[in-house]
């Protein structure tokens, strides 16, 4: 019987190739934005390497060197040769490989934003199905009130305010970076993320160090995606709260509890899924202010650095970091929907 349920059908299998189709047609179409958007922008990517004061000749002779002599369908053909060989080009901000910084840089980022993220749906989806179910009571206006606040106050004033009292007045945090100065290098970098690797190792001071640093930045960011989570679990939960299954189930003799969370949430949850990972995208392509703020050495302030400096081909290769990013949640989202919610398998 379980095989059965898994074979796959002509149309199953019509389904599977236009999903492969679509996300091939996507991929393409971000390799063409990526690259349009290195060369259209006013940035002068032979200026970024010999410096405004360089001569015509070396100029030009670096304008050859680059390929922007060549017509742009000739590029974007080395662009795809040397992107399906792994080859992103180097940074000019380090001089090593892109895709040997987007390495380093990356886990300090995706770790900022997981422990975040987790903040957001443990705290955020309780707070709004409180809500919902305390419609134009004291305790929805609370939560509503305050999600307002989180979600419109930009979030480096927040950065600012919490470094001044829980780092500069109380002390209770850890300051700017993802480690204490003392403590730096002497974990051995395995999965990149930081918290992990130091317990890994058993470097437990490393680990309460790393603990202090992260957990005021996640916070802020935890705040915002709880604000955004809670309002759009209130609004799904009083669309299913005014549904007649409800009022049934309720007639029935069920108690609140189950007519809450075993049927109203359980029909939210498909919709939950699509908010909570646009959510996590949003935070690990976002994160440029928080890492600015606290000097954290992740993606968005390499991003940032490398827009400034006007480095195009780490800035291609992050824009395309970027959607590859929305592109595979998507497609997780999708695949979690038909495990909760078997009418769209």
């Amino acid at each position: 019987m379980v095989v059965s349920s898994l074979r796959l059908t002509p149309g199953g299998l019509q389904r599977i190739g236009r999903r492969l189709g679509t996300i091939a047609l996507t991929l393409f179409g971000l390799l063409v934005l990526t690259f349009l958007i290195g060369r259209v922008m006013p940035l002068d990517p032979v200026l970024a390497v010999v410096g405004p004061d360089a001569d015509h000749s070396t100029y030009m002779q670096v304008f050859h060197r680059m390929g922007l002599d060549r017509p742009l369908y000739v590029q974007f053909g080395y662009y795809l040769r040397d992107l399906l060989h792994g080859d992103l080009g180097n940074a000019l901000l380090t001089g090593l490989p892109v895709i040997n910084d987007i390495r380093r840089v990356f886990p300090a980022t995706l770790e900022l934003a997981t422990v975040a993220i987790i903040l957001g749906v443990c705290v955020g989806i309780p707070l709004g199905v409180y809500a919902a179910t305390q419609r134009g009571r004291l305790g929805d206006h609370v939560v509503r009130v305050i999600s307002l606040f989180g979600y419109s106050t930009p979030i480096f004033w927040f950065g600012m305010m919490g470094l001044l009292i829980f780092y500069a007045w109380l002390g209770w945090v850890g300051g700017a970076g993802r480690v204490d100065l003392a403590y730096d290098g002497l974990v051995k970098p395995v999965t990149g993320l930081l918290l992990l690797d130091s317990a890994m190792a058993g470097e437990w001071a490393v680990f309460a160090s790393a603990f202090k640093h992260i957990v005021l930045p996640a916070c802020i960011m935890g705040l915002h995606s709880t604000a955004y989570i809670s309002r759009m679990t209130r609004a799904f939960m009083l669309a299913q709260l005014s549904q007649e299954y409800i009022l049934t189930a309720r007639v029935k003799g069920l108690s609140e509890r189950q007519v809450i969370w075993r049927h109203a949430f359980r029909n939210i949850l498909v919709q939950l899924l699509t908010i909570v990972a646009l959510t996590y995208g949003n935070l690990l392509e976002g994160a440029v202010l928080i890492e600015t703020v606290f000097a954290w050495p992740g993606f968005g302030q390499y991003l940032t650095s490398s827009l400034l400096l006007g480095d195009m081909n780490a800035v291609m290769g992050c824009v395309l970091l970027i959607g590859l990013i929305f592109v595979f949640l998507n497609l997780l989202a999708d695949a979690l929907y038909q495990v909760f919610d078997p009418r769209t398998r």
